[in-house]
């Protein structure tokens, strides 16, 4: 069935500058992390792209190494793309990729390496049958690549029209900051950090985004309901067919204590008197920070991707509720 983007796209979700460059990311951005690999169901996976777009989201973030199989989430997009953004709808999306975890055996397919990651974003490209991402990441930093061969990969990706802008994810503060001057230095602004960070990870308070606002850089946290934890999945324990209760799964079932199970419930129970799930607090408490340019979340149903963009209904916290969640978080 063939597809025309609604018309009404643009009025119902914020657009807000991603550090000190030109481009403006929508308040909440869709990852593909899971769901939409060869394993997946394409239909569901090409669903879910056209009702986020229907509904404001122009910024699509990949991997690599995103399936699985690993490629297989750039292959479908390609397709999506392919048979559904067809002439200029290609330059109404902001299209992200990365390199840097394991993608092929051998000493060239990991890690941070000018070698690695160029011939991963020619892979990456060829896979979703583009002729360049508007954004291309260092996936994580290297210990044994010097940062400035890295660096000088992303500006060769930007400077030879494979990529628009060069970005960063799961880099600290310390080694953030000497990538982005790297980056300044040689002429390819870093224009974007994707941490991990929701309530229940909160490293980025402790100088990343100190960093990112002094350096003009965006932020564009991933992972925003801790792996499902902060979702209404786990109010009364671990179900059986749940993440956790997976062996091989992201989230162990050791990590749903009993302390945490009662914070999850104690956020639940702010989040009812707000009129929101537990998801949708969490997705906006990230936004209560100006510094956070977009939230990046994953969707497994065009349901599920709805309930999400209705956290921006309330996006406002009263610092008492503030308050209360710091006092939950607290205990941990």
């Amino acid at each position: 069935m063939s597809y025309t983007p609604s018309g009404n796209r643009y009025n119902s979700i914020p657009y807000n500058r991603c550090g000190k460059s030109g481009v403006l990311l929508p308040a909440i951005s869709l990852g593909l992390w899971q769901n939409f690999g060869s394993v997946d169901n394409f239909e569901n996976g090409q669903a879910i792209i056209r009702r986020a777009f229907d509904r404001g989201i122009t910024h699509f973030d990949l991997a690599n190494n995103y399936g699985p199989v690993p490629g297989s989430a750039e292959e479908n997009f390609g397709k999506i793309l392919k048979q559904d953004f067809g002439g200029n709808l290609r330059d109404e999306l902001i299209i992200s990729t990365k390199a840097g975890y394991t993608m092929w055996d051998g000493p060239y397919g990991d890690f941070g390496s000018r070698k690695y990651l160029l011939s991963s974003l020619d892979q990456s490209l060829k896979r979703m049958q583009l002729d360049y991402v508007d954004i291309f990441y260092s996936h994580r930093p290297d210990p044994n690549t010097p940062l400035e061969e890295t660096m000088m990969a992303l500006d060769t990706a930007v400077r030879s029209g494979r990529a628009l802008y060069a970005g960063i994810s799961n880099y600290k503060a310390e080694e953030a900051m000497k990538a982005i001057v790297i980056l300044k230095q040689l002429g390819t602004p870093c224009l974007i950090h994707q941490p991990k960070y929701s309530m229940f990870e909160r490293w980025v308070e402790d100088g990343l985004l100190d960093v990112l606002e002094e350096m003009g850089v965006g932020c564009i946290p991933f992972s925003p309901l801790a792996q499902g934890m902060l979702t209404d999945k786990y109010l009364k324990g671990i179900p059986e067919n749940s993440r956790a209760a997976k062996p091989d799964a992201s989230l162990k079932s050791s990590d749903l204590t009993d302390t945490r199970l009662k914070q999850i419930n104690d956020l639940n129970q702010i989040a009812q008197t707000r009129g929101q799930s537990l998801a949708q607090m969490a997705i906006t408490w990230l936004m209560r920070d100006k510094r956070i340019t977009s939230v990046l979340i994953g969707a497994s149903s065009v349901k599920q991707l709805d309930n999400n963009l209705d956290s921006l209904n309330n996006i406002h916290f009263s610092a008492a509720e503030l308050e209360k969640i710091e006092t939950i978080l607290a205990h941990s």
